[in-house]
């Protein structure tokens, strides 16, 4: 049992913000920044690409009701959401999840930074998806 389903069964405690029949939302523990909460189905799916289109509808109605809720609340100025799929992105534990990561200024906690590639081909990466 992962430690989501563990913390789901109540078997590891948690700081819950939100919770109904099909989602869990807790207080995440690093706090990247005030009010970092991660939302997660309670089926086990190991992540986005395993929950079916309906569930993760559902979650991600939740997702922006508590996200709307912690700006509110916690008066920040944005939020970003995270979802890493596999290790390769970045996927630690191996249960979908959701993070919502309150933002208030660019010194909160969090950097979020895409460089450019001004060298990609567009087209053969467009082929390449295509085909």
């Amino acid at each position: 049992m992962c430690i989501f389903c563990k913390i789901i069964a109540n078997e590891i405690p948690s700081s819950k913000v939100y919770e109904d029949e099909n989602v869990l939302a807790i207080l995440d523990l690093s706090q990247t920044t005030k009010g970092h909460t991660i939302v997660m189905p309670k089926k086990h799916y190991a992540n986005i690409l395993e929950i079916p289109g309906d569930e993760l509808a559902y979650l991600i109605q939740k997702v922006q009701e508590i996200a709307k809720n912690l700006i509110n609340k916690l008066n920040a100025k944005g939020f970003n959401i995270i979802v890493n799929t596999n290790e390769a992105a970045g996927q630690s534990v191996m249960h979908l999840h959701i993070h919502i990561i309150p933002r208030y200024d660019e010194n909160d906690g969090l950097k979020v930074e895409y460089i450019a590639n001004d060298k990609a081909d567009l087209e053969a990466v467009l082929r390449e998806i295509k085909n």
